[in-house]
């Protein structure tokens, strides 16, 4: 007996998914709620490679939907310490652990090693980011998003459309877990359909997740989903990295009022003083923490006519 023999007698895997499974690398972005249902799982399940990649520390709010880490671990960084503890759920599974915040410069190297990307950071910038760049590539991703008692899991790009077609416009008002709050149940839950999906792409089971979206509202108690493979691709604005500003950028800082501009070169304005903004030759840079304000300024100019957009998200 070995510790797959139950996975291996599911019908459709058989010795062959699971070798297919032992020599496929993925790529975690995001070592928080989400992650911490997905990494075990994965790991557990016998995946060849994983490479975990998350800026933050633990903090004390966390744990209570964390799971992959103890008090103990509080002030340690989120992505080596999950990268050790799936090493010690299997120790088949090769682990690394990157303690980095993703961006458009980074991404293209960590995206070019797997085989399949799991968005598990829910930020605005990282989802658009992975999912421009796998489409791209021609790589699936499959990302979640959980607030409250809510949110949804999908699998996308690859042969699949790209978040943007689903999702071609970001909400009104960005709403987080410290702002909105998350229960943990919630959480884990999309986690394991994001593993779920994964397993399925990555050992070749059919019908596969790709093109599907799941939604979980655990506020009303209900399960639904649909199907999005023929939705069509949507045009959208692209995030850069601060190494990716060029010379000749106009740098525009909308973080709100009060805010000092973190980019040198900078310009602190407001989104209602985009309207009145004459608009420069040149590409023009919008900045804030999380996007989503990047995203409404460049909306607004692009009524006025600008093309040359792009946003950045320094989280800062």
């Amino acid at each position: 007996m070995t510790r797959y023999d139950r996975q291996i007698a599911v019908p459709g895997v058989g010795p062959e998914g699971q070798a297919r499974l032992g020599a496929a690398q993925v790529l975690v972005v995001g070592a928080g709620g989400l992650g911490s249902a997905v990494i075990p799982a994965l790991a557990a399940a016998g995946l060849g490679h994983l490479t975990i990649a998350d800026p933050d520390r633990v903090s004390l709010s966390n744990l209570h939907r964390q799971t992959l880490y103890r008090a103990a671990d509080i002030g340690q960084p989120k992505a080596p310490l999950a990268a050790a503890r799936a090493a010690e759920i299997n120790s088949d599974c090769r682990t690394r652990g990157l303690p980095l915040r993703l961006d458009p410069a980074n991404a293209p190297a960590l995206i070019a090693e797997a085989d399949l990307v799991i968005d598990a950071a829910d930020s605005f910038a990282v989802t658009y980011t992975l999912s421009d760049l796998c489409k791209a590539a021609g790589k699936p991703l499959v990302s979640a998003s959980v607030l409250g008692r809510a949110g949804y899991a999908g699998a996308f790009c690859g042969t699949a459309p790209s978040v943007r077609a689903v999702f071609p416009d970001l909400p009104e008002q960005a709403a987080s877990c410290a702002s909105a709050g998350v229960l943990g149940p919630a959480v884990a839950a999309l986690g394991a359909v994001q593993a779920q999906m994964a397993l399925t792409l990555l050992i070749g089971l059919s019908p596969g997740p790709l093109g599907r979206l799941v939604t979980l509202d655990m506020a009303r108690w209900h399960f639904g989903g649909f199907d999005f493979r023929n939705a069509t691709e949507a045009p959208g604005f692209g995030f850069l990295a601060p190494a990716q500003i060029e010379p000749g950028d106009h740098l525009i800082d909308l973080r709100p009022a009060g805010s000092v501009a973190t980019l040198p070169g900078a310009r602190a304005l407001g989104l209602d003083d985009l309207a009145r903004w004459p608009i420069p030759p040149g590409r023009v840079v919008l900045c804030c923490s999380s996007g989503l304000r990047a995203w409404r300024g460049a909306s607004v100019l692009a009524a006025r006519g600008a093309t040359r957009l792009a946003l950045l998200a320094d989280g800062q």
